[in-house]
């Protein structure tokens, strides 16, 4: 069985490395053992692996990257009654899927259509639950007050669905991009929504002329780093910087924010808190998911695949600027299919 692990943190491409397993592991109870198909290479895949530089040491145990991808049942553990072997899923949050096999809890599994692609399952969860909790949280933040919405990375994976989202719903969003050329793609996509491209020297006075008088009462932010007080001073008193992400490079430490002054709101948001949401929560927020990938699959684009044994090949291209879509890592169908309920 190949794996991909580290044992240190630091610069994914130096300390990834690929490990043949001399055994499978096995199923226990409420649990499912999955047969990886295809798994993504997302951005907090990397930040896990990068961890901070100031704390990079040694770890006692070699550690798999991520948290989602599609698979094949091999076996379950002998109190599963509900899955089966042979049964295509989408799995998340489960630890690990950068490995051929990898060992979930069966309430973390979610059954793939045979309408749907194995490509597509293994990008349904992640990134339309991240909307979901998004959403909820923007839904609060604005508290029915007037004022526009801004968001970083917009031609990321995630903004694209955001700006789907508000145009269906008439948000007042702003997108924000890094270069002319994404401000271009993004227009054509989305041509009702403003787009600015942070190249352009006055790109924060563009946005405080198209959000208007109401001013930016939310900020939905994946870039941090430096930018994060250019977001908060052009964010209206009493605003919320709502933050699922760090792509950006630098810091800004929190003490050179006007929060006091002005009555700011920073909040996290994470898609790996979503298992602590209610039942009848998540179980909308899958229903939300699957038709997203039967019926738009567009929006769950795939930039290229890499076989998991060229997983620095995946990770360059996951970094590259212009890439449109997210990178997968696959492995090839298994001639030997497991059998039956773990022993």
């Amino acid at each position: 069985m190949r794996s991909v692990v580290h044992t240190r943190q630091g610069e994914p491409a130096q300390v990834l490395t690929l490990r043949e397993e001399p055994e499978r592991p096995r199923p226990g109870a409420g649990q499912v053992l999955v047969r990886m198909r295809v798994r993504p290479v997302h951005p907090g895949d990397l930040a896990g692996v990068e961890g901070l530089p100031e704390l990079w040491e040694q770890q006692s145990d070699a550690r798999t990257p991520g948290v989602e991808g599609m698979g094949v049942i091999e076996s379950v553990g002998p109190d599963v009654h509900t899955l089966g072997p042979g049964q295509r899923v989408a799995v998340f949050p489960a630890p690990g899927t950068w490995a051929e096999y990898v060992v979930v809890a069966a309430d973390r599994i979610v059954g793939v259509p045979d309408e749907v692609s194995d490509e597509t399952a293994a990008l349904m969860l992640v990134n339309p639950l991240t909307l979901r909790m998004l959403y909820r949280a923007l839904d609060s933040a604005l508290r029915g007050r007037q004022g526009s919405v801004l968001q970083t990375a917009a031609g990321s994976s995630v903004g694209r669905l955001v700006s789907t989202v508000a145009v269906r719903h008439d948000l007042p969003l702003i997108n924000l991009v890094r270069s002319a050329s994404g401000a271009r793609k993004m227009r054509t996509l989305y041509p009702t929504l403003p787009v600015i491209a942070t190249c352009d020297d006055d790109w924060r006075d563009q946005v405080r002329r198209g959000a208007g008088r109401a001013g930016i009462r939310v900020v939905l932010d994946c870039v941090g780093g430096a930018m994060t007080r250019d977001l908060a001073e052009l964010l209206a008193d009493g605003g919320t910087l709502l933050s699922y992400g760090q792509l950006g490079s630098g810091t800004t430490p929190l003490e050179r924010l006007p929060l006091i002054q002005r009555s700011l709101t920073v909040r996290g948001v994470s898609v790996l808190q979503w298992m602590s949401r209610p039942p009848k929560e998540r179980a909308r927020d899958i229903a939300f998911a699957l038709d997203l990938a039967r019926n738009t699959p567009d929006l769950l684009e795939v930039a290229a695949s890499y076989d998991l044994a060229d997983f620095r090949a995946a990770i360059e291209h996951a970094r590259r600027p212009a890439r449109t879509g997210t990178v997968l890592l696959t492995t090839a169908q298994s001639a030997d299919p497991g059998q039956g309920v773990a022993r």
